[in-house]
């Protein structure tokens, strides 16, 4: 049994070559996919939550070092992207560099940041929609059987959060352009949102709010490194880092841009550059408006709309359609998470990994629609029927661990295969690839101990589906593929 063997690179850009995935995707399209993954849950929800939890103020800081880090895999996702235009993200980038097993483990791990982040999401779109909604909806049909309302309610499933599903499964299916269209719509009015709360909240922000910047040693439920001072920046880091995601979900997408090579960059770095910015300054307004101490409380749950309402007179009506802005980022945020999952999908089914029916495409739109349908039942399960808890720090731990693996096989390729066309290469290698190992390590380190528990039992689970299934499954046993391996090799 050899756990190292690799997908030959000739046969990877083969693939890339003659795939059935339409080519229509361009720079701008994937800036606004990148946009459209990263302005929603993390920047409307974790915020408020980094703050109040680790840093304080301080979350502007956090967001630094979450964006640093994103910057040096950045880097590297580029370099892989233009060079290996191809669905798949890091787990077809470690099966050529780093062999098929660590791809399986990165492409199990890819489930906790797509799949399970967009059941996450789409709870969360219910709960908001349940503030927007006259009235309400009743609480059996928007919450988990295991959930209770405080008058003995009992939920039956999240009738919503299928109902988002649902929509945005149908647009996939559909086709890759009209996803991006939509998409693109979307980007435009919740930034237009986002720059709205900056420019009237920057009226109202108090430097009092904004003093101390971290949070002092011996301040109540704030003992442990990372939940004060500078320790609780890093740890603020790991918790926001979960607003960096749409980024990644990009690279995903290279077999349906139009010119990789030039496109792929652009959209990787320029996405990350844009929202970065944005995050820093909401950050500032948002912490500056309302007291840190009050997101423990009070001000939990739809934070931004509740500074809003108490702490800007006169621009109530602000809260309303900062509502509005949240349902369309959690809405594009779910598109771009279902259409990264099925694409990491569709390259393990491509491969032998996972069954056949997950590479099927569709002979009209041209998209992987087996593979969506199944999704769609497969994380309906958890929106519909598990409580909302914070599953944030599970799709961040994944996400991380790719980012790594990531940077190391920048390093490998460089060295085994140093004459490859790279349309775009990583500067300052391996400096820049090692620092991004370090900085995306360090916030693995910071999240909470229930988090990692939880994330090696899910690759424990993954683990004896690949001895049992994939491993037995894989193209790489077919002698003709073993012979194509020699044959690159050789080159």
């Amino acid at each position: 049994m050899d756990l190292t063997r690799k997908k030959p690179l000739g046969a990877l850009l083969q693939q890339a070559a003659h795939g059935n995935l339409k080519r229509s995707l361009t720079a701008k399209s994937l800036v606004a996919l990148g946009i459209g993954a990263i302005i929603g849950a993390g920047l409307f929800v974790r915020t408020a939550a980094a703050s109040a939890q680790n840093a304080g103020p301080a979350v502007t800081l956090s967001y630094i070092v979450a964006a640093i880090g994103c910057a040096f895999a950045g880097l590297c996702y580029a370099e892989f992207a233009a060079m290996i235009p191809i669905a798949g993200s890091a787990y077809t980038y470690a099966y050529t560099t780093m062999g098929e097993f660590v791809a399986w483990i990165i492409g199990w791990a890819l489930v906790l940041e797509y799949a399970l982040g967009a059941a996450t999401v789409a709870i969360g779109w219910s709960e908001y929609l349940n503030r927007l909604v006259p009235g309400g909806i009743p609480y059996q049909w928007c919450h988990s059987p295991l959930q209770t309302s405080d008058t003995g309610v009992q939920g039956i499933f999240n009738a919503p959060a299928l109902l988002i599903l649902l929509i945005l499964t149908l647009l996939l299916i559909k086709g890759t352009q009209e996803s991006a269209t939509v998409n693109g719509i979307i980007v435009m009015l919740k930034v237009a949102i986002v720059i709205a709360f900056v420019l009237v909240g920057w009226q109202f922000v108090k430097p009092a709010n904004l003093h101390p910047y971290t949070i002092p040693a011996g301040t109540p439920g704030h003992e442990g490194f990372f939940k004060h001072g500078w320790g609780g920046v890093l740890g603020g880091a790991g918790i926001v880092f979960f607003a960096f995601i749409g980024f990644d979900a990009v690279s995903t997408a290279a077999q349906e841009t139009k010119n990789p090579g030039r496109d792929m960059p652009k959209g990787i770095l320029g996405s990350l550059a844009i929202c970065t910015i944005l995050y820093i300054v909401f950050g500032y307004v948002l912490t500056g408006v309302c007291n840190w101490r009050e997101f423990q409380t009070v001000g939990k749950e739809a934070s931004v709309a509740y500074a809003a309402q108490h702490y800007m007179p006169g621009y109530a009506w602000l809260a309303t359609a900062i509502t509005v802005a949240i349902l369309l980022g959690f809405s594009s945020v779910i598109l771009v998470m279902l259409l990264g999952q099925s694409r990491v999908f569709y390259s393990m089914a491509n491969d032998g990994l996972l069954p056949r029916l997950f590479s099927d495409v569709h002979s009209r739109f041209r998209t992987p629609y087996k593979c969506n349908i199944v999704l769609f039942f497969f994380v309906s399960i958890f929106a519909a029927l598990a409580p909302g808890d914070v599953t944030g720090n599970l799709t961040s731990i994944g996400t991380l661990f790719a980012f790594v693996l990531v940077c190391i096989g920048v390093i490998i390729m460089r060295r085994l295969q140093p004459d490859l066309n790279r349309p775009f290469r990583t500067p300052l290698v391996p400096l820049v690839p090692i620092l991004g190992v370090i900085v995306c390590g360090g916030m693995i380190v910071s999240l909470d101990r229930r988090t990692q528990l939880t994330a090696l039992l899910w690759m424990a689970i993954g683990l004896c589906i690949y001895f049992l299934y994939s491993q037995r499954h894989s193209n790489l046993n077919s002698p003709a593929l073993r012979r194509a391996e020699q044959a690159a090799e050789s080159i």
